[in-house]
């Protein structure tokens, strides 16, 4: 999943980038108000991290432009402000959660796993598709009770199809998402349909995936 940081606390927004990449976010950082708002024209992303005092703008205001072009992403206000009012118009905003400072890194996963099952209706952090069944935090694709070895990007692509279930990604959603980066020409758009040939080749040895559909000049997507 991709993770926006708009933190002008350089110390914590990186060491909030560091910690959430070693469970496979991708991660931008922006640390004005500015920054942020150009980040948020240039792509989308699943999580929206927003420190309110920024020095050169209120972060309640980046919320308020994300929530039109990010409908949506998850959005966790993090500030030292102890202002009820404050918190109460970021929630009234549309934000998910909101965690004042300072706080534990894995305070803050926490938050963002707890948001995760409820936004996309994982059960115990296990995704299932028929007989086969993904587990995110142990990083396991099983059929029944047998393991099938997927490479981390194979993995990361299956799980993020199977999160956005019945809808279509595109190359250029699947290419952001995954790897950090748009598809910019035909190479990296191949680059994405051999790790979905691939991943169709090892699952069908154990079941049919006729589920895992391509869909013609667009993408893919994980029909139900």
């Amino acid at each position: 999943m991709k993770v926006l940081i708009v933190e002008d606390e350089k110390t914590l927004a990186y060491e909030m980038e560091a910690f959430l990449k070693k469970s496979f976010y991708q991660c931008d950082i922006a640390l004005t108000f500015r920054a942020g708002l150009e980040q948020l024209e240039l792509n989308n992303y699943d999580f929206i991290l927003i420190d309110l005092s920024l020095p050169d703008g209120d972060g309640l205001e980046i919320l308020k432009k994300a929530k039109i072009n990010n409908p949506d992403a998850a959005y966790i206000i993090i500030t030292a402000r102890t202002n009820l009012k404050d918190r109460v118009s970021g929630l009234d905003l549309g934000a998910d959660d909101y965690l004042p400072k300072p706080f534990y890194l894995l305070e803050l996963q926490s938050r963002m796993q707890a948001i995760a099952r409820r936004k996309f209706n994982i059960s115990e952090e296990l995704l299932s598709i028929g007989e086969f069944h993904i587990n995110l935090p142990k990083r396991l694709v099983l059929f029944e009770q047998e393991q099938i070895e997927l490479s981390r990007k194979e993995f990361d692509l299956f799980s993020y199809l199977l999160l956005h279930k019945n809808r279509v990604l595109t190359r250029g959603q699947l290419s952001e998402h995954i790897w950090g980066t748009f598809v910019k020409d035909d190479y990296d758009s191949n680059y994405i349909d051999a790790h979905i040939k691939n991943i169709r080749k090892k699952l069908n040895v154990w079941a049919d995936t006729e589920w895992l559909e391509t869909v013609r000049g667009v993408g893919y997507r994980i029909k139900k």
